[in-house]
């Protein structure tokens, strides 16, 4: 048996109050919100870091950028406060967390230097992943980080590239410390200068790192025939020229060279005629001007390498004694 409708002033009574209750549960909601957005308890006072960063401390992110933040706890937009973060030096990635009540949680992932970046700014540096960041060199100083430079957008491959001659002339025993590579230049016709830690500059021409590297590889292997007549080692090196064909160019230091009348060099350096090698000697009426090492330099300035001093042309693989005048011309 249904039971029967209530009266209609009964209904509307019920409706009243419900309609009363939900208004009063509105204003409640209302002024809860309003209070969370209001109340100062809920604004941003301190950060935590995580991630066990080497440059980057609570305090100075704090500092920097807890005025760039825009709301409380509650009204703060991540991806904004995320971007504010990635912009300080050092840091690469941050991922961010609200802590309750006043406190935002940022997970930092720092840049790793490996290189120093020649470019515009004198603050660019390389990270793991061949990417160019800004900030203070000072505190990677006790690092000795190598110099490298190119065009920024293949910054990833001068990274590459670095690593892969640096492996392959760590497997030769005969070159000691000061002739590891600490400066790899891309220039802007993609050709490779590499300078050695005793100053020493070698010209690599262009390729791929396989070209680039068997190009290496045959001038380390012959280059202990050409130094043994003379009585010297690696570290006489001072500038080579890798970009001859089936050859290369070398100057050494201690040694000078003079050409004859009849040999002369092509245009681009390239050697059209043998050479004669002649040591120095302090007693010469006209005794050899010793030329300046090499440094490490910026590609502009590396252009400046006097191609057309006394160079000694040799072909890789195929070096003849020399003779008892002192010519070590090269064989085709």
């Amino acid at each position: 048996m249904s039971r029967p409708m209530p009266p209609v002033d009964v209904r509307l009574m019920n409706a009243t109050a419900s309609l009363a209750f939900f208004g009063v549960f509105t204003l409640v909601c209302v002024a809860l919100v309003f209070w969370l957005l209001r109340n100062p308890a809920f604004a941003i006072t301190q950060v935590t870091v995580h991630g066990n960063p080497q440059h980057s401390s609570a305090a100075s992110l704090q500092a920097n950028v807890l005025s760039q933040l825009r709301g409380n706890l509650f009204t703060l937009e991540l991806a904004q406060a995320r971007k504010a973060f990635e912009q300080m030096p050092w840091v690469r990635e941050a991922e961010l967390r609200r802590g309750f009540p006043n406190t935002l949680e940022v997970f930092l992932q720092e840049h790793e230097p490996v290189a120093l970046w020649d470019g515009p700014e004198e603050s660019s540096m390389l990270n793991r992943y061949g990417e160019v960041f800004e900030a203070n060199r000072g505190e990677v100083e006790h690092l000795n980080l190598p110099n490298l430079a190119g065009p920024r957008e293949q910054s990833g491959h001068v990274l590459e590239m670095y690593h892969y001659l640096l492996g392959q002339m760590q497997q030769h025993a005969a070159l000691q410390q000061n002739m590891q590579p600490v400066a790899l230049y891309l220039t802007p016709r993609g050709s490779w200068q590499m300078f050695l830690a005793n100053g020493a500059h070698i010209e690599l021409g262009t390729g791929q790192q396989l070209q680039v590297g068997a190009r290496l590889e045959d001038f380390w292997a012959t280059l202990p025939q050409v130094l043994a007549p003379l009585g010297l080692k690696e570290q006489a090196l001072e500038y080579a020229d890798l970009r001859h064909r089936n050859g290369y160019a070398i100057r050494l230091r201690g040694v000078a060279t003079r050409v004859g009348d009849e040999a002369a060099l092509a245009p681009g350096g390239a050697v059209r005629a043998p050479v004669k090698a002649v040591a120095a000697k302090p007693t010469a009426a006209k005794p050899a001007t010793a030329k300046p090492a090499a440094r490490a330099a910026t590609p502009a300035n590396a252009k400046q390498q006097p191609a057309g001093q006394p160079v000694r042309a040799v072909r890789a693989g195929n070096v003849k004694d020399q003779k008892a005048d002192g010519r070590a011309a090269a064989r085709p």
